[in-house]
């Protein structure tokens, strides 16, 4: 999350990134968890740490998120896939909303997926583009 390559595309990243912001970013994340029996996995490759992201609910929409270490960014396309067919087999989720913010160009991966986009949105004070995948 240090990485500027990283930050580059996380408009609400705007704070030093150090071991008590990760300790507070990881319980919030648990909390997630507890409260809807779902949320954010750590993805490994080899048994090598790659990124994290997944599922959290956001109202009554489930949003999927990924963030990627710089030198795993080609593996976003088959991770989301992979987020995608879980989304599909769990009755909980008709549907699945991704936010990206507008510095992101290139789209096509999603469209790809089969996610349509909604518009743009302001999410804690910053613009996103939102786009919606049905899952059932």
């Amino acid at each position: 999350m240090s990485d500027p390559r990283v930050a580059e595309h996380m408009p609400l990243l705007t704070f030093a990134w150090d071991s008590k912001v990760a300790a507070g970013f990881v319980s919030k994340k648990e909390e997630y968890w507890a409260r809807d029996g779902l949320g954010h996995w750590a993805f490994l490759v080899d048994d090598v740490y790659v990124g994290w992201g997944g599922f959290q609910k956001e109202g009554e929409e489930w949003d999927f998120g990924l963030v990627l270490k710089p030198n795993a960014f080609g593996l976003g396309r088959r991770i989301a896939m992979k987020a995608v067919e879980f989304a599909i087999a769990d009755d909980r989720i008709p549907f699945v909303t991704f936010l990206l913010p507008p510095s992101r160009n290139n789209l096509g991966a999603l469209g790809r997926l089969g996610a349509k986009p909604v518009g743009q949105i302001e999410y804690e004070g910053e613009k996103f583009l939102k786009f919606r995948l049905e899952t059932v």
